[in-house]
């Protein structure tokens, strides 16, 4: 008899250790792994305001770390910021820009911090909890750097092959986003938990390249991409 009491008052514990984890008044801040899966498309590149035919663009995935904060306004909806290391993207040509002798056309880094909104199903005491939310992102790119073999390429083409040696340089648009989010985590006590999200992000931005010819004119190249990516976390959450 004694023991059962004793199992049921460690069951209690247990119960009421999870119960402060994830309740009103609580914050949460979690780091892991964050991977950035842009779901690509591009319009044809576009050379001194005339688009060239059979051209776009792709972007790599890319991985980095990443930091949320959550704040418990009751025992269910949260409000929660994201960030991480800025990760860097590499773009690749399509058609006829898919050479490997020009590739990676580029590079940038982008900076993408969010703030959700959250709705968490179950009681707060519960180990799985899974919700929803939504929120806004802002995104800026920055060390936008155009690949050295596409360089020469653009030069050659905009001078008819007199020279290779015109730089250009690259600056990538700013944008807002909407956030679609969704996921799960799991209460291991008190203060630690694990947890996997999904987000979507539908946007897309311009390149812009400027190239320089020997007479001083500058050449506008401009490349729009829809990037529409699919972020997952991964994470190791601390409440206090």
């Amino acid at each position: 008899m004694k023991s059962m009491k004793l199992a049921a008052a460690a069951a209690m514990l247990v119960a009421s250790a999870a119960a402060h984890a994830q309740s009103a008044g609580n914050n949460v801040v979690g780091m892991g792994w964050l991977r950035i899966a842009p779901q690509t498309s591009s319009d044809p590149l576009e050379i001194g305001g005339h688009a060239v035919p059979d051209t776009g663009a792709s972007v790599d995935n890319a991985d980095t770390l990443g930091i949320t904060v959550t704040h418990f306004l009751t025992d269910n909806i949260a409000v929660e910021t994201v960030a991480g290391i800025p990760p860097k993207f590499k773009f690749s040509g399509t058609g006829v820009l898919s050479s490997a002798a020009i590739n990676p056309l580029g590079d940038v880094r982008q900076w993408s911090p969010a703030l959700l909104l959250k709705y968490y199903f179950g009681r707060a005491d519960a180990r799985w909890r899974p919700y929803l939310g939504i929120g806004v992102s802002y995104i800026w790119f920055t060390n936008a750097h155009v690949g050295p073999a596409f360089q020469q390429a653009l030069s050659a083409q905009l001078t008819h092959g007199a020279t290779t040696g015109l730089s250009t340089s690259a600056d990538v648009d700013s944008a807002w986003s909407p956030v679609f989010n969704g996921g799960l985590n799991y209460q291991f006590d008190k203060h630690w938990s694990a947890g996997l999200s999904v987000s979507y992000l539908p946007f897309g931005t311009k390149a812009h390249l400027s190239t320089r010819l020997p007479n001083g004119t500058v050449v506008k190249s401009v490349a729009k991409i829809t990037l529409d990516p699919l972020v997952t976390l991964v994470s190791v959450n601390y409440a206090f």
